[in-house]
């Protein structure tokens, strides 16, 4: 079976780097599409405490039968969790969804400038982590003030941020200032939304030449970009087919033709990090 290969982070654990994504998959979904993803080789599953369904991804964990530390599992703390000690308890009740005893990477969902919780938010996780509850411990849509932000007030940088990327909203510039802090890229939305980029020419003509599809050539660049991605999908043969992204080698150019495809603040199709200070998104 095809296996994923894993990336570095710089506390000494890794993470593969193609995982199975399942933001907007409800409970009893997610109990089922999570064991199908496993049995397709994925390895790394990422899940969020706003998503609700943790327990669906923790009844899957349990069917499936794997050993625990062959499946690399994400969560996030979310917004309305923020702060140090409402942190620790939101982690105490993900923790109990998941059914585990240690989580592998732990992530602030949103950053939430306008409450100004996030600094407090890191500290419970730094400390969680300390305890041995936590192996590493990240961000999600944190901008790059955001993530100064974090290493001017505790001295940490995160080892991973996630955050929205696909052809048309790249960030080449966040990523530049991930690469110089030996921050991991990951990208959630990698297939963008509303079909764009599934139906460019670029990307079909790409696909063309591979014999291969859009979807699995999104993927494809991501992971020659040496970013983490997370495609979500519940109909089982996309689950096969985005996992079979893994054996597609993209040359340079048609990297380079698919990243030219950015169109900056046009390009985004989630929720803006510096608004956003509700319960739900990515």
């Amino acid at each position: 079976m095809t296996t994923s290969p894993r990336l570095p982070f710089r506390d000494g654990h890794s993470i593969p780097q193609l995982g199975y994504g399942v933001w907007q998959v409800e409970n009893d979904v997610a109990a089922e599409v999570v064991v199908a993803a496993l049995e397709a080789g994925y390895r790394h599953v990422d899940t969020a405490r706003g998503y609700n369904n943790e327990a669906g991804v923790g009844q899957a964990l349990r069917t499936a039968g794997l050993p625990r530390d062959d499946v690399f599992v994400t969560s996030k703390v979310p917004n309305q969790d923020q702060g140090y000690d409402a942190t620790h308890a939101s982690f105490d009740a993900t923790m109990a969804d998941l059914g585990l005893d240690e989580l592998d990477l732990y992530l602030i969902h949103w950053p939430a400038p306008s409450a100004g919780l996030s600094v407090g938010t890191w500290k419970a996780l730094i400390e969680l982590q300390k305890q041995g509850r936590i192996r590493s411990i990240g961000t999600s849509n944190f901008r790059m003030e955001d993530l100064i932000e974090l290493e001017s007030k505790t001295g940490v940088v995160p080892v991973l941020n996630q955050i929205e990327l696909h052809p048309y909203f790249n960030q080449p510039e966040l990523r530049r200032f991930h690469a110089a802090k030996g921050i991991v890229t990951e990208s959630w939305s990698p297939l963008g939304q509303n079909g764009g980029e599934l139906e460019d020419p670029v990307i079909t003509q790409i696909a063309d030449a591979h014999d291969v599809s859009p979807a699995q050539v999104m993927i494809g660049w991501n992971l020659a970009l040496g970013n983490v991605v997370i495609p979500k999908s519940v109909t089982p043969e996309r689950i096969v087919a985005n996992f079979a992204s893994l054996e597609l080698t993209l040359t340079e150019d048609e990297v380079a033709r698919i990243s030219a495809l950015h169109k900056g603040e046009d390009g985004r199709r989630g929720l803006h990090p510096a608004e956003f200070a509700g319960h739900q998104g990515a």
